[in-house]
């Protein structure tokens, strides 16, 4: 059974084909002509439209192109009493399933029928299974901030210009990123994702951009970078930020050029991909600062989508803990859970200074330790508890250190806790952290030797 939608100006065909079709138990609406289908089709969802070519107004092949912009899923058989094969190839050509001569032969049709039906149906499971792959999720949220994000998400997917996207940690940069991919064009293609702070310096040109065996001590064999990898579809470059200055030099000649060469190559090699950024940095402070081109920022953000802290949205709460939920109970096949008005209350007073990813981490804590109905005591037992334990731990701490070390002890925890944060946060790359930090690597490893930092103590 098919939803079927029949557009045709004689009124004898379109009635006589629905009463035909509706004997298969398919669902039929009529249209007489284009612009009322194209009506039609703005509201409701169909899986195939049955269209004449020749129509006053807006003809077959006008609404054939509108509906390839606006509704790509639905499939388009085309129907003509004047058939030649110019127009049968420029219907395929526009995006036409199939091309039928009046007058119609109905078992070729019914076939038709059938066959574009599982073709939309084969795309439909297909779709969620790279969402699946993927771990897609909806966008979820009712804040004006969440409703603008959508917005612009739907009106840059279709093209190919290139996206930034900033946000704290946690606040789903990568959602925004790969929901993108999978509403462009590029969507069959390849989604990569490069997370740049995780990368050493010395290693992020070979990851980007490959190498050829024999380019430096450890190649041992041909390596594929990433933006060959993604090509004809989209490279996400995570944490942009962090990426150290001459890998961004490389990175603005593959946006200008549409070419790159491997590390040890000789040869340019043209890669055609997508380029999404994301940072939780303030790049217009890391220009200042020299630590970002302000060529290459200008090429990245000729759209930014600015994600806000979960804090500043709490009415995105309530929606996402519950969907949250629901995801977490399906995936551990766990009884029915809900949680209850007083949960949602207590869920809206924390700020989440982890954002969408703490929130999750907290709601698959209440899914695994509470029963059925979660309330708000269980949220403060499970959620609240442990940030507030952690503070409290944390002010006690500074209390008796104030009451009891000297003002040279103090600053020496301040500044080991200092290079702590940012060690870890560049994966105890020295390079990476004295670029960060603006310091030589000697002097970074004699601060760390003075204050007894060792990385095998923290990884």
């Amino acid at each position: 059974m098919a939803r079927l939608l029949i557009v045709d100006d004689d009124p004898e065909i379109r009635e006589s084909l629905a009463e035909v079709l509706s004997y298969d138990d398919h669902i039929v609406e009529l249209a007489k002509d284009g612009l009322e289908a194209q009506r039609i089709l703005e509201k409701s969802d169909f899986d195939i439209v049955l269209c004449d070519v020749r129509m006053p107004g807006k003809d077959g092949m006008e609404l054939l192109e509108w509906a390839r912009q606006h509704k790509p899923e639905v499939e388009f058989i085309m129907l003509s009493g004047h058939a030649t094969i110019e127009t049968a190839v420029a219907a395929t050509k526009k995006g036409a399933f199939d091309f039928m001569e009046k007058p119609l032969d109905l078992p070729r049709l019914e076939i038709l029928i059938r066959n574009a039906a599982e073709k939309r149906k084969l795309i439909t499971e297909n779709k969620s299974l790279t969402q699946k792959v993927f771990r897609v999720r909806e966008i979820l949220g009712v804040s004006p901030a969440i409703q603008r994000i959508r917005e612009l998400i739907e009106r840059v997917a279709p093209l190919d210009t290139r996206v930034l996207i900033t946000g704290p940690s946690g606040s789903g940069k990568e959602l925004v990123a790969r929901s993108i991919h999978l509403k462009s064009p590029r969507s069959k293609g390849h989604f990569v994702d490069v997370n740049c702070a995780a990368i050493p310096p010395e290693l992020i040109e070979s990851e980007l951009f490959g190498h050829e065996k024999g380019a430096f001590t450890h190649a041992i064999k041909q390596h594929i970078g990433r933006f060959e990898e993604a090509h004809g579809g989209t490279l996400f470059l995570d944490e942009i930020g962090d990426m150290a200055l001459p890998a961004q030099a490389k990175v603005l000649r593959v946006i200008e050029e549409g070419k790159i060469r491997r590390v040890g190559g000789e040869k340019d090699i043209s890669v055609n991909v997508r380029l999404i950024a994301a940072t939780n940095k303030n790049l217009s402070q890391e220009i200042v600062a020299g630590r970002f081109r302000e060529d290459l920022y200008h090429r990245l953000s000729v759209v930014v989508i600015e994600i806000p802290p979960l804090r500043e949205r709490k009415e995105d709460i309530p929606i996402l803990a519950e969907s949250f939920l629901q995801e977490i109970v399906q995936e551990y096949k766990m009884p029915p859970k809900v949680l209850n008005k007083s949960a949602l209350q207590e869920l809206a007073r924390y700020d989440w200074p982890g954002n969408v990813r703490e929130l999750r981490n907290a709601i698959e804590r209440l899914a695994i330790f509470c029963d059925k109905e979660i309330g708000g005591a269980e949220v403060r037992k499970y959620v609240a508890s442990n940030s507030t334990s952690e503070a409290v731990t944390c002010l006690s701490k500074w209390e008796e250190m104030l009451e009891t070390e000297s003002l040279e002890s103090i600053l020496d925890h301040v500044e080991k806790e200092y290079l702590l944060h940012h060690l870890r946060r560049h994966n105890f790359n020295i390079s990476r952290t004295a670029e960060a930090l603006g310091m030589q690597r000697p002097v970074l490893h004699n601060r760390m030797k003075r204050l007894g930092i060792q990385r095998a103590d923290h990884v």
